[in-house]
């Protein structure tokens, strides 16, 4: 069996928790998942099965697209806001305006620090594994590509955004910066993975739908 799956990741699982859900549909053991999505996050998440598995590294260089909410204020332990807060601060001065004049600031090409909480391996441990027993570590920052940062809605203290990214590019960690930025703090309340190259949001089905009849051939990819 082999075949690319397009699905969409509910919030409250992992995407190994979706990995773990294909195989008992497929009933199939070969099956691993092209970038994760934390718990927090849904939307599209690719699943690779058989020999497919081995377009991994093509699928994780793709560029990205998600959209988020941050809520202004409020600055958390893992810039979300299901994290231990650090620090809340007055933002109602706090205009659309102003966010806009920011978020020019993270076009193009930045150095960005990777949050505690991703997959980063810090000494062969992921940077989640650690973050989880309340251990802070430095980590050096990297070059990632932001190529669209725009307001879609603005209801003070939130601000939901789209943002087109390349790869390794941390959303949460967009929001922290930005909320630092204007003084205030800020904290991703939302997040969902609308694109990942050539795929889109409305390719993907549901967990509850998925079957072996979803899978799509290496073909998917010649456009890409």
């Amino acid at each position: 069996m082999d075949g690319i799956g397009i699905v969409y990741k509910p919030d409250g699982i992992t995407s190994h928790d979706v990995v773990a859900r294909v195989r008992r549909i497929l009933k199939f053991k070969k099956v691993g998942h092209a970038g994760t999505l934390d718990p927090l996050a849904t939307g599209l998440l690719i699943i690779l099965v058989g020999s497919s598995t081995r377009l991994f590294d093509k699928f994780v260089g793709f560029d990205k697209a998600y959209t988020a909410t941050m809520l202004l204020g409020v600055k958390t332990v893992s810039a979300d806001i299901q994290g231990k807060v650090l620090a809340e601060a007055p933002c109602a001065d706090i205009t659309r305006e102003r966010v806009e004049e920011v978020f020019k600031r993270f076009l193009g090409v930045i150095q960005q620090v990777p949050p505690m909480v991703s997959a980063v391996k810090y000494k062969g441990e992921r940077l989640y594994k650690l973050a989880r027993k309340g251990i802070n570590v430095e980590r050096p920052s990297r070059e990632v590509r932001v190529d669209a940062l725009d307001i879609l809605e603005f209801a003070h203290p939130y601000v939901k955004f789209h943002l087109a990214c390349s790869k390794g590019t941390y959303v949460r960690q967009i929001a922290e910066d930005a909320g630092d930025a204007l003084g205030c703090g800020a904290c991703i309340t939302q997040i969902e993975r609308t694109k990942v190259g050539p795929f889109l949001l409305s390719d993907a089905v549901s967990l509850e739908e998925f079957n072996e009849g979803c899978l799509r051939d290496q073909s998917a990819l010649k456009a890409a």
